[in-house]
């Protein structure tokens, strides 16, 4: 049970997320940011996660809420509720905060967190992530992770749905 509760204090409100990172920055602690829906965690996440917090010395995760999941992705989704989702990922030991967040994407999360280092897949263009903005405007820095290929939820998904 007490491991439980360490892992479920990386779970952090926005106001504690900030509160936080303002801390670890006068520790001069380099703040990674990436952010995600992780409905199915796999192979392909814990790769990119670990990869991720190689680039810095913390690593905090936007989590998309089921309602924002459910937005993206559709009705059906999430399949693993948000809470579930975030227990699961503030579990591994590269990950140091899971943040919530309910818009479609993480503006408004990165500009009040201002981590250092914003990190998505390599299918996206640098310039096109959201918050780059924000990143360049501070000195900061925007990095993009090669996929590891043969990995995707929605392949697990539909892999699930062909095999009932």
């Amino acid at each position: 049970m007490e491991e439980l509760s360490r892992i479920e204090s990386k779970i952090k409100s926005l106001a504690e997320a900030t509160q936080v990172i303002r801390e670890w920055e006068l520790q001069e602690e380099k703040i990674v940011f990436t952010n995600g829906c992780f409905d199915i965690v796999h192979r392909g996440h814990v790769d990119y996660l670990s990869r991720a917090k190689d680039l810095g010395t913390k690593l905090v995760l936007g989590l998309n809420s089921d309602a924002s999941v459910q937005r993206l992705k559709g009705s059906n989704r999430p399949i693993v509720d948000e809470q579930s989702r975030a227990i699961l990922l503030a579990a591994f030991q590269f990950i140091d905060m899971v943040v919530f967040f309910d818009e479609d994407t993480p503006y408004e999360l990165i500009k009040a967190l201002q981590p250092d280092i914003l990190v998505k897949g390599s299918d996206y263009n640098a310039k096109d992530i959201v918050g780059y903005d924000v990143l360049m405007a501070k000195g900061g820095r925007v990095e993009t992770i090669d996929f590891v290929e043969g990995f995707s939820t929605t392949a697990i998904v539909e892999k699930i749905k062909t095999s009932m």
